[in-house]
């Protein structure tokens, strides 16, 4: 029964139904796959130009949101989300060139590395600078015209970009999609006990096995925060729920670090921020949102209402199975996003 929650912490799918697969948004642009460095390891990407476009146009790098989500969005537990692709189509009608790119860990050929050791978390810092400067090398982008947009987690990187690409480049203005507006742990402590109570209401846990599963969750992000292995705990040391883990110890530690809040208010002064929220998101709250606007002074806020979090139309119908491919993608995210870069440059 771990499995089974570990496998729905961060996701609210199942297959999708070929027969029922909604169009995707927008008229798409011109797409061509890329390849470029980032730490270490060769990366594949997918770049997306708008139609018929002359001269230079505007560029948007699309940073993808927790686990290893690949360029379009997808990942096992989501394999048809296609948020970033979405995302992308929507860019391109609005005149916007877009690159993103497969996470590590999530491109069809990827092979674990030989050792044990835990993935050094900076990594995915150096895949963000990798991926900005592919974007504006490609001819069609102007370098001075640049968005960086986050999905999720991917927002904890687009409210860092202007630290890690450095002052030779001209801060971004930045779309923070669904963006997380607690540190990580705690939000993922959310997550893991609005699952968990679930799973106990529905009878698939019993009471006991709740308390415990939720006592293992807070002793060990009380542990990551203080810095101690899971060895010196009763923590199972297997992880819990597959998250806690000590495979990701580093990785939850070096993301907790970061508040949200305090990131906004880091901000260099005038960056131009546009939030994106659907108020179905069952991983990111409203109150999550309100907090993170706290720290964004003059940022706008579109709230889209009936969607989840990956901005598809979702109607709550007991029993009813949420298919991704079948939910077609909010209209409303094109014309906040055309509002906003028309009043960029």
């Amino acid at each position: 029964m771990v499995g089974v929650l570990a496998a729905v912490l961060f996701s609210t799918s199942c297959a999708p139904s070929e027969d029922r697969t909604v169009e995707a948004p927008g008229v798409g642009g011109q797409e061509r796959e890329v390849t470029f460095e980032g730490g270490g390891h060769e990366v594949s990407a997918g770049f997306r130009s708008p139609e018929n476009a002359s001269g230079t146009v505007p560029g948007a790098l699309i940073i993808s949101g927790s686990g290893p989500t690949d360029r379009d969005g997808n990942s096992r537990l989501r394999p048809e989300a296609n948020t970033n692709q979405n995302l992308s189509r929507v860019l391109a009608d609005t005149g916007v060139a877009s690159l993103r790119y497969d996470k590590y860990g999530s491109a069809p050929d990827f092979e674990p590395p030989d050792s044990d050791d835990p993935v050094d978390p900076r990594i995915f810092d150096e895949q963000v600078v990798a991926a900005y400067e592919e974007l504006i090398a490609q001819p069609e982008v102007d370098p001075r015209r640049v968005l960086v947009v986050g999905h999720s987690e991917g927002a904890l990187y687009a409210l860092r970009v202007h630290e890690l690409i450095g002052e030779n480049h001209p801060s971004p203005a930045l779309v923070l999609a669904a963006p997380p507006g607690t540190r990580y742990l705690d939000l993922v402590d959310r997550q893991v006990t609005e699952q968990v109570r679930v799973a106990e209401a529905q009878q698939q846990i019993g009471e006991g096995e709740a308390v415990r599963l939720l006592s293992d969750v807070r002793t060990a992000r009380a542990m990551i925060r203080a810095g101690r292995s899971f060895q010196d705990s009763d923590v199972p040391q297997g992880g819990v729920l597959g998250l806690y883990s000590p495979a990701n110890t580093d990785f939850l530690a070096f993301m907790d670090s970061f508040d949200p809040v305090r990131l906004a208010e880091d901000l260099p002064q005038g960056t131009p921020v546009l939030v994106l929220w659907g108020e179905d998101d069952a991983q990111v709250s409203r109150e999550d949102v309100d907090r993170l606007m706290t720290g964004l002074d003059e940022a706008e806020r579109v709230d889209i209402a009936d969607t989840d979090h990956i901005f598809r139309y979702y109607a709550d119908q007991p029993g009813a199975a949420v298919l991704d491919a079948e939910r077609p993608f909010a209209e409303e995210v094109a014309p906040a996003l055309e509002e906003f870069v028309d009043g960029l440059w």
